[in-house]
């Protein structure tokens, strides 16, 4: 079940981003007095009462000349509204209840989702500011006095926004389709493979990079099995990301790698693999996604008998952090090679279920260490008890030594190339965590 989504929406400078990193305990978003600060990063994980949920900082309406202002806020709002399962409304107790906050609450209460009406800067304890009352004028209930700055409130609020969550032991998603995700730089051709997979102009096509701006999902059948797609924005860089809606397509396709079994990583063929796509792979990787890299627009290369071998070559070489995950050659316009994805993705994902006994485990264990013998530092040897499973999609392992210290990074992968080497375990990253005997107890 995927996390609930609690997104802060209010104008610029009520203290979106403060009371955004008072709840996620971090300072992840850049605070300041001007409106329309950009920030790097935009959502972050927190917890309430035992419920995780994502926390998204909407960034404010950001007025600029050559916009309308209400249009933007429609666009910043609209955004905001879609993705959320909760949305916490902020208004600012010490310029009171103004014009924009009337415009940003008519378009939440059309929206029909839950609204938490926040009002922040009550910094004083006691009896609240005359100004706050004046907030009942929105029409959405009781205001929650909060102060982002001391943290006054803020467990009334999410206390509120729990009560709108959807129950934990809820309907957990019963359908057995494959959730993948396609992701890659702009222009790579990922809304033209979805196409191509459905059949039908079911996603917009365009030359122009950032025509996709939604997280889009397709339903999809065949003889291999039931599929949901799920194109998403291209991820450019960072200081290109520019408007703001854009900065939600990051956080959707982020969002999107997150619910995906699988990750479709599009590389162009004619660009072969650039820094952008080095960071949308880094993305799946550590979110702990089975993933395929496929190669895009391979009918445009012009090959002779070695193009394919020099390409994967290159591949592996710059994603070598990804070295567990297949290559497929394809092309989305003339459906080269797709009808092989399916087969591709039913296997990874079976991969990255994949449950290995104890004893198996410490079998492969066992044999490793004799073939080569445990780190020593200054004549202490690292002693490895035993190794056990502890979670799937990814594959995550558990290894009990002696002095965690002694663990060298390098003996790490030579255990993981060793489990590979025994159990396959293709196209899923694999997780190993290492303890101290007697951790387990803490």
């Amino acid at each position: 079940m995927p996390k609930p989504i609690i997104a802060i929406v209010g104008r610029p400078n009520v203290g979106k981003s403060m009371l955004f990193n008072k709840i996620i305990g971090k300072r992840l978003s850049i605070v300041e007095d001007t409106p329309g600060v950009t920030r790097d990063r935009i959502y972050g994980e927190s917890d309430w009462c035992g419920r995780a949920f994502t926390l998204v900082d909407t960034g404010g309406i950001e007025p600029r000349t050559d916009n309308q202002i209400l249009e933007f806020m429609r666009e910043q709002a609209q955004t905001a509204i879609e993705t959320a399962t909760v949305i916490v409304f902020l208004t600012d107790v010490r310029t009171g209840l103004t014009a924009s906050d009337q415009e940003v609450a008519a378009m939440l209460l059309r929206s029909g989702k839950p609204i938490v009406l926040a009002v922040n800067k009550m910094d004083s304890t006691g009896a609240p500011d005359p100004d706050f009352y004046e907030f009942y004028n929105l029409g959405m209930g009781d205001p929650i006095p909060v102060s982002a700055v001391h943290g006054h409130g803020t467990g009334d609020l999410l206390d509120a926004c729990l009560q709108h969550f959807p129950p934990e032991d809820g309907e957990e998603d019963a359908d057995d389709a494959i959730k993948v995700a396609v992701i890659g730089k702009p222009n790579a051709g990922k809304s033209s493979l979805v196409n191509r997979i459905l059949g039908e102009e079911r996603v917009i096509v365009s030359d122009v990079a950032g025509t996709t701006r939604d997280a889009i999902d397709s339903r999809f059948e065949n003889d291999k099995g039931k599929f949901v797609f799920i194109d998403t924005a291209g991820l450019r860089r960072k200081s290109k990301v520019e408007e703001a809606i854009e900065r939600y397509s990051v956080l959707r396709a982020t969002m999107a790698i997150e619910r995906a079994d699988v990750c479709l990583i599009l590389i162009d063929a004619m660009e072969g693999v650039t820094e952008q796509d080095t960071k949308v792979a880094g993305l799946a990787h550590e979110a702990g996604k089975a993933s395929i890299i496929v190669v895009n627009k391979w009918d445009l290369v012009e090959k002779d008998g070695k193009t394919m071998d020099r390409m994967r070559e290159d591949v592996r070489r710059d994603l070598s952090f990804m070295a567990y995950a297949p290559i497929l050659f394809i092309s989305a316009k003339t459906g080269q090679r797709v009808d092989r994805l399916f087969e591709l993705i039913d296997y990874v994902s079976n991969q990255a279920a994949t449950r290995i006994t104890t004893g198996m485990l410490n079998d492969v264990l066992a044999d490793a260490q004799t073939r080569v013998q445990p780190p020593t530092d200054k004549g202490k040897r690292l002693k490895i008890y035993y190794m056990t499973q502890v979670g799937v999609k990814p594959p995550h392992y558990v290894i009990f030594c002696n002095d965690t210290k002694l663990f060298h990074f390098s003996y790490q992968r030579y255990l993981e190339n060793c489990i590979r080497g025994t159990f396959g375990l293709e196209g899923t990253p694999i997780r190993i965590s290492i303890r101290q005997r007697g951790d387990k107890e803490e």
